[in-house]
């Protein structure tokens, strides 16, 4: 849901924040290279302090930045909160996909949660738009 929120709100973002066009570059894509940077790291400090606990400071920390990369006035200040939205977004998916191993031993049971939590991303890809549109109106 992020990245479609996010190019529909490209132009309110260019005309409030005036970034370069490096920094609006790097306002888009600095999300994703985090994530996919810090995938394997937060999977592993999730073995290490336990998954719940990770996803917990995880989700924390993504709703604390998204505050932050809200009310940003600056385009620099908003490339950072979306760093570490990325960071805090790469908890996610290794957390998750671990509980749902953990807590549906069952194989069709599991099977039925993966599906459930992949139509989930699916879903807000999909609403994204629709959600970002309405916002950007208010």
């Amino acid at each position: 849901m992020d990245l479609t929120v996010l190019n529909l709100a490209i132009p309110r973002i260019s005309a409030d924040l005036k970034p370069r066009s490096s920094e609006l570059l790097w306002i888009i894509d600095i999300y994703g290279f985090m994530v996919a940077g810090m995938l394997i790291t937060m999977g592993t400090l999730g073995d290490k302090i336990g998954r719940r606990k990770l996803l917990m400071i995880g989700a924390g920390a993504f709703t604390l930045t998204s505050i932050l990369a809200a009310f940003s006035t600056t385009a620099i200040m908003l490339i950072i909160a979306r760093a570490l939205l990325g960071l805090a977004g790469a908890t996610v998916a290794p957390s998750t996909l671990s509980l749902i191993r953990n807590m549906f031993p069952n194989e069709k049971q599991r099977t039925f949660a993966i599906g459930v939590w992949i139509t989930s991303y699916s879903v807000g890809g999909a609403i994204g738009p629709l959600v970002g549109g309405s916002l950007l109106d208010y």
